[in-house]
């Protein structure tokens, strides 16, 4: 004997679902975001930037300035972006002598 999700004995051990009624959902009236449509769109995220899509889950752009986030990301980046090739670099052999004498 088989015993499937379906069977009466497995629906027997199953909790009962609720079920609502169309005059119990919720309204949501809030703009969403574009790329988290569950989530409210933070108000400095305008889309007046390149990229911007709503993306913000943690509301940083409500607590520090947008242009300031935006320099940082750049500066980041380009941190990176030489670290990795310092990495490429060592991991193809290049050193650097020094002529101290040692």
């Amino acid at each position: 004997m088989s015993l499937s999700l379906t069977s009466p004995f497995a629906m027997g051990l199953a909790a009962p679902m609720a079920v609502r009624s169309p005059l119990q959902r919720a309204t949501v009236t809030m703009a969403a975001s574009q790329a988290l449509p569950f989530l409210e769109k933070p108000a400095a995220l305008d889309g007046t930037m390149a990229g911007d899509v709503g993306f913000d889950p943690l509301q940083l752009s409500s607590l520090v300035p947008l242009a300031w986030m935006r320099e940082a990301e750049i500066k980041h980046g380009r941190v990176c972006m030489l670290a990795i090739v310092g990495y490429i670099a060592v991991d193809v052999g290049l050193r650097v002598r020094t002529t101290l004498g040692c």
